[in-house]
């Protein structure tokens, strides 16, 4: 594969992390901001489904189109701004895999809000508490990602 179709691969997949985590941040907080069951029953559907159709893509897509570019390019793994990578990349996906799990219950606690003609239950609102926390670290640890791909520090401390 060329070095330019991997890279362009690669960008395309760190843009839809970055963008579809923000994405999927801003629609969750606001449709949890109207407290309204049914919206945030629709909302968490669609969120769920996009974390599986562009996030899940975009998790397998990275390390491997990185690799391939670590190899063509020269680098070398134990280079500093690919190790922290790396760590920043797990990082994010420990707190991303609970997010989408936390994102699914949502979405049952809140169709069965709608089903019921209740309010949201408290498991709702405490998920909801959980889910925006976890967002914080994965989110940062994508923002530096990216500054480290740009920047490409030989040390960083």
């Amino acid at each position: 594969m060329s070095f330019f179709l991997l890279k362009y691969l690669h960008l395309v997949g760190a843009a839809v992390l970055l963008g579809t985590g923000a994405g999927i941040a801003f629609f969750m907080s606001l449709a949890h901001l109207g407290r309204n069951a049914a919206v945030i029953a629709g909302v968490a559907r669609i969120v769920v489904i996009a974390d599986f159709v562009f996030t899940a893509t975009a998790v397998v897509v990275q390390p491997v189109t990185g690799a391939l570019l670590v190899r063509d390019v020269g680098y070398a793994f134990s280079d500093a701004w690919i190790l922290w990578s790396l760590v920043l990349y797990v990082l994010a996906g420990a707190f991303w895999l609970p997010v989408v799990l936390m994102q699914t219950r949502m979405r049952d606690l809140a169709r069965a809000a709608v089903a019921a003609g209740t309010e949201l239950p408290p498991a709702y609102h405490r998920l909801f508490r959980w889910w925006f926390a976890f967002g914080f670290p994965a989110f940062a640890a994508v923002l530096a990602i990216f500054w480290l791909m740009i920047a490409k520090p030989q040390t960083l401390f």
